[in-house]
């Protein structure tokens, strides 16, 4: 098997991962991913799309993510891990898309509006 590299989205956060056959070692940014995110939850939501495909100790990932915070990072690794999988397995699609983990969140921040103090929130009125 050759590597497979893939792209996942959440906000501002982009997560790119290489993934190829290995020993269940997941790598973020030259960091193993249980010290870069150092909550039980967040591990949770990595490891997520590999235990639906069964296939949590047969790959080894590493992954570079920059952009937004903490918990967008870790949906976007998680996106990205489940598009490898389908790109490994074709098969495994089901049982993803099943848990929800192969659609790409598109809530992100509204943008500010000219003539707005922010994006609804309108600047005082007054009408004397």
């Amino acid at each position: 098997m050759e590597i497979i590299n893939t792209i996942g989205r959440r906000k501002t956060a982009v997560a790119r991962i290489y993934v190829k056959k290995g020993k269940g070692a997941i790598t973020v940014n030259d960091r193993d991913y249980k010290t870069y995110f150092p909550t039980g939850t967040l591990q949770y939501v990595v490891t997520q799309a590999l235990n639906a495909a069964k296939s949590a100790d047969k790959f080894d990932i590493k992954a570079t993510i920059d952009g937004g915070g903490i918990n967008g990072q870790a949906e976007a690794l998680r996106l990205a891990i489940a598009r490898a999988m389908v790109k490994i397995d074709a098969e495994t699609k089901p049982a993803l898309r099943a848990e929800g983990l192969m659609t790409r969140n598109p809530k992100m921040v509204e943008r500010k509006k000219p003539g707005q103090k922010k994006a609804r929130k309108r600047f005082q009125f007054s009408k004397r």
